[in-house]
Parts: structure tokens; C-alpha cells; sequence
């Protein structure tokens, strides 16, 4: 499978660059073919200008701003998201992408009076999101996952109809032990490994 690697932590030596890692190795090993994109290394620009939002429903001209980056999202089979769970929700410049890359025309086709909005990535089969979160287990469910719902749910609805969903996460980041932190990386090569 063609696999995108959507990664976003600003800090190289972060146990998020660990996750990354892991994840790319355990996809090369499977046999995928494996695209990498680091969001804070390429300089991404989360921010969408006045401009761009002003030609958000133009087709054609919304792609131009972020062309390099539909070009992987319409290459990949296989999209996982590799980030930081910081305020129960996915990093700033990882919500900017969706925001920014995530075009009409492109990935969906726009609602009419007798459609509502209709998926066009339909070529992406699966979705997996590897993430950390300080809060614990019990906390992160109560105030709902909206990181995880907005990748597994919202992104999901625009893919394949029997596109998969995977979700790993290690809760209590900030004060779980190393041995703790060695095993959710087994974890995730395993899982991803069998993907």
C-alpha cells in the first residue's frame, strides 16, 4: 500500500520523533511504500490567508497554494497521522494542514441542493493516528477525544466507504516510566506491522 506519514511535533529529539520513526520502519518492513511528511521540518505554513479563504470553493485555483501537498493525498492509500495530543485535540499546524490541504473539488465534492457533501478520496482505504497524551485514559474519553474524532470520524467520511480506522494512544505521558514509554512503541511497531 502507499502509505503518508503525516507527522507534526516542532522538537527533533521529542519521543513523538521515536513514534515517527517506529511507525515509518514498521510500514518500510511490511512492504508499504512509505511517503513521510514533517510538518514542522517542511515549514508548513498553517495559517490559510485571506486570499486562499477567499478562493476556498474555487476549483483549481484552491489547489494552487498547497499543490505539493494534495499531490501526496492524492498518492496515498494509506494515511496515518503521527502527533501530540495538546489540548485533547491534534497540534495547531496538524489542524492548519486538514484546514489548508483538505480542499473542496479535491477532497470532497461540494453539497447541492439535492447532495449533501460527497467524498473524493476515495483511493485512501485506511486511516491510522499514533498519538501521546498527557491526560489520562479516563479524562481524555470525558471530554471526547475531538483529535480522534476529528481524524478517525471527520477525515474518514471523505475516504473509502469501508475505509479502516486505527487509533493508538499513550495516555499519562508526561509521568509514565521509560519502561512504559518502550512498550507503547513495541506496541505500535506490532500493530502498524500488521497493517
Amino acid at each position: 500500500m502507499r502509505a503518508l506519514v503525516v507527522y507534526a511535533h516542532p522538537v527533533p529529539e521529542s519521543f513523538g520523533a521515536a513514534l515517527r520513526d517506529t511507525v515509518v520502519e514498521a510500514l518500510t518492513a511490511g512492504g508499504h511504500e512509505v511517503r513521510l511528511v514533517d510538518l514542522n521540518a517542511i515549514g508548513f505554513n498553517p495559517v490559510m490567508s485571506a486570499d486562499e479563504r477567499r478562493h476556498y470553493h474555487d476549483a483549481g485555483v484552491n489547489e494552487i497554494p498547497v499543490a505539493d501537498q494534495l499531490e501526496h493525498i492524492k498518492w496515498c492509500e494509506m494515511l496515518v497521522f503521527v502527533y501530540p495530543t495538546w489540548w485533547y485535540g491534534v497540534p495547531a499546524i496538524l489542524k492548519g494542514w486538514l484546514d489548508r490541504v483538505w480542499v473542496p473539488h479535491v477532497a470532497f465534492l461540494m453539497p447541492t441542493e439535492t447532495e449533501g457533501i460527497r467524498p473524493n478520496m476515495r483511493h485512501i482505504r485506511s486511516i491510522v493516528a499514533v498519538t501521546s497524551c498527557g491526560a489520562t485514559w479516563w479524562l481524555s474519553k470525558w471530554v471526547g477525544e475531538p483529535g480522534k474524532r476529528t481524524l478517525l470520524r471527520g477525515i474518514r467520511t471523505l475516504c473509502h466507504p469501508l475505509c479502516r480506522t486505527t487509533y493508538m494512544a499513550l495516555y499519562r505521558m508526561d509521568t509514565v516510566s521509560a519502561e512504559s514509554r518502550a512498550r507503547y512503541l513495541e506496541k505500535v511497531r506490532r500493530r502498524i506491522g500488521r497493517l
